[in-house]
């Protein structure tokens, strides 16, 4: 006598459907291990990606080079150093902002210079720093013009540059032409107000030696371009010169949060042992409550392998059902949570992976002592002792 897949399937869930309550119970155990599990390679997915997102977007390539703060006298840039750093293999665009020292305020007898740096730009420099206009236009390089970052417009009490408001700065009336949306990648124009440098040289007295130059060049390359910009913007002293990349502070961000990752999956190891222990129980008491049904089915033929069978498939179906019940939860809170962070949901393969294996594992782990312990019985003694 065989006992086809079929038949394997449906003694498996016979204990289960007898005894709902008690089997939902033991599943919740595996299912609150198995969420967790996907839960915690879940997130971080998702802040991995849309961390990945955010890098992209605001340019892991881009390098700014600056003089040293703390030198006196402070460290002049090259006047050329933009041009000069352009010529560099790999780049594949250089601009160049400075501070012009100027006073800005909204007339005369006001000075804002305390909160709203004016800055000095060379062409190119939005989109070098993917930056855009929320309002007006982008000021003329030749005539007194100026753009606000998007803090300082807020400062200087300028919501729309229609009509031409005017702000005074250094000693002379500048046109407001636009407005710029925030910058992550250079936060310190958020709050400056920019010119065009032949106007800033013409009417501040500005030297012309730039304060800061942004690079960006191709992806690989950025290390040796990073090696060689001090050399380039400032010949005379390289030591003297500080390059950073501004997206280093926004990666550090994986490096922290992977650390919890850790403690979380160990949380999620702890679930499923006691999971699996309360399976185990179930499985044992069920072969103690059902000694005359193994009895009766020995009588009528059934061989020690079937009765193993039947209980160990029994044990993983339960699990498997706690299984994929804790990985539909897990998908779902995983996406909940990404959603409301407005990142991308992320759901692993191998968080998948790992809760529907986990759970077969933890059901055949949990059922093989019961099977044992059912398959053992003669029929005489499961008879009798029922």
């Amino acid at each position: 006598m065989r006992l086809s897949p079929a038949d394997v399937l449906a003694l498996a869930f016979v204990g289960l459907r007898v005894r709902r309550m008690r089997a939902a119970l033991s599943a919740l155990g595996i299912s609150i291990g198995i969420a967790t599990m996907v839960v915690v390679m879940g997130i971080p997915a998702s802040s991995e990606r849309a961390l990945a997102r955010d890098l992209a977007a605001l340019g892991t390539n881009l390098l700014q080079a600056s003089a040293l703060p703390d030198q006196q006298p402070p460290a002049a840039l090259e006047e050329r150093a933009a041009e000069m750093a352009a010529r560099i293999a790999p780049v594949v665009g250089a601009s160049a902002m400075a501070n012009t020292h100027a006073t800005i305020a909204r007339n005369e007898r006001a000075d804002n210079s305390a909160t709203t740096t004016v800055l000095a730009s060379r062409p190119g420099i939005l989109p070098l720093l993917e930056g855009r206009i929320r309002a007006g236009r982008w000021f003329d390089e030749q005539f007194p013009t100026v753009v606000l970052g998007a803090e300082a417009a807020d400062r200087l009490g300028i919501t729309d540059p229609a009509g031409g408001p005017q702000l005074y700065i250094g000693q002379r009336w500048f046109t407001v032409t636009g407005i710029l949306g925030p910058i992550p990648l250079a936060p310190e124009i958020d709050r400056a107000a920019l010119v065009g440098w032949p106007a800033a040289r013409r009417e501040l007295g500005f030297d012309g030696r730039p304060t800061v130059v942004y690079v960006r060049s191709h992806e690989p390359a950025v290390e040796a371009v990073r090696d060689v910009l001090p050399a380039t913007v400032l010949p005379a002293a390289p030591g003297l010169v500080r390059v950073t990349r501004p997206s280093d502070a926004l990666a550090a961000q994986r490096a922290s949060e992977a650390t919890f990752s850790a403690l979380f999956l160990g949380m999620a190891g702890v679930a499923l042992l006691v999971g699996g222990i309360g399976v185990a129980n179930t499985m044992v008491i069920s072969v103690l409550e059902r000694r005359r049904e193994i009895g009766l089915r020995r009588a009528l033929g059934a061989h020690r392998g079937q009765i193993r069978t039947q209980f160990l498939a029994e044990s993983v179906a339960l699990s498997l059902l706690g299984g994929l019940t804790g990985t539909a939860l897990g998908v779902a809170a995983t996406v909940g949570y990404a959603l409301h962070q407005h990142w991308p949901p992320v759901v692993p393969l191998t968080a998948l992976a790992a809760g529907t294996g986990g759970a077969l594992l933890v059901g055949v782990v949990a059922g093989v002592y019961p099977s044992v312990r059912a398959a053992r019985l003669t029929p005489t003694e499961a008879l009798a002792a029922s």
